[in-house]
Parts: C-alpha cells; structure tokens; sequence
C-alpha cells in the first residue's frame, strides 16, 4: 500500500524531532567519562529508525539495552530489549526475566553504539544470565539461513 501524502508528513515530523535530540546527544560532553560494563542494562537514545529496525520508545526515543561488548570508553555493542516477549518466535528472542518481569532480547537487532546514546544504568544481568544470552547471540550468528527459494 503506498504511503499517502500525510504518512509522509508525519514521518518527516517524527524524523525531524529525533534528528534534533541526536544532534544534543552529540554534542554532550559529561558522558565522555561514563562508567559501563558488559552485562549492564542502560536506557539508551535509540531514536527513530528506518524499516524493521527496533525504535526508540517514547517522546525521547529511548530503549533498553543490554551492553554485550565494550569496545572503548566511546563505544560498545548492544542488544535492544523488550518487554513485548513473543512466544511463537523463539529464534530471535532470548527471554529472562529482571525483577520478576518477563522481557526479551532481540537477538536479529544487534548494534554498535556510541556511549553518548547511553542515558541511565538500569541495572546488570547475572553473569550466567548475561552469558547465556550471549551465547544465544553468537549461536543465531552461525546458525544456517534457509532459503526461501529453491
């Protein structure tokens, strides 16, 4: 169904608002000495993204997110997180729960980010938890697409 002249209006609207808080994100300068580790969850400025991609939630574009590899002070590895778990999609969701409350990693949206979209530390998974959830991880990456054409 192609878009109506007022879907395209709105979604100027909604990118046009997340490209004004990434411009503020980049340029602050009191996260240039944050303190993460690997297996934190922090809320993050995800923003407005394009197609599947995991959004942003809210008027900030903010998500949780689990730290799976720092590389830098500036820079780690991350997987978005949910609360919206679905059960008939096993493959890429890896489920735990964190103060009792049933969420998701979303395994397929996986990615590199500056420190400077790190907002707020949640909290930190277990170890064996975090190593779970990062063995899931590595596991979806080698693990054999099928085709969906002969």
């Amino acid at each position: 169904m192609p878009l109506l002249s007022t879907d395209i209006n709105e979604l100027l609207k909604i990118f046009a608002k997340w490209t004004k808080k990434k411009v503020f994100h980049h340029l602050d300068t009191t996260k240039d000495d944050l303190y993460f580790y690997e297996g934190q969850i922090w809320w993050a400025a995800l923003g407005k993204n394009v197609g599947f991609e995991m959004d942003g939630k809210h008027e900030d574009f903010n998500r949780p997110v689990l730290i799976i590899k720092k590389y830098s002070r500036y820079m780690c590895f991350v997987l978005p997180l949910t609360t919206k778990v679905k059960d008939d999609l096993p493959y890429y969701q890896y489920k735990f729960f964190v103060n009792g409350r049933k969420n998701a990693a979303n395994l397929t949206q996986g990615r590199t980010i500056s420190t400077k979209r790190l907002l707020q530390k949640e909290g930190a998974l277990s170890k064996k938890t975090f190593h779970e959830i990062r063995s899931a991880f590595i596991e979806l990456l080698t693990m054999e697409i099928k085709k969906d054409t002969p």
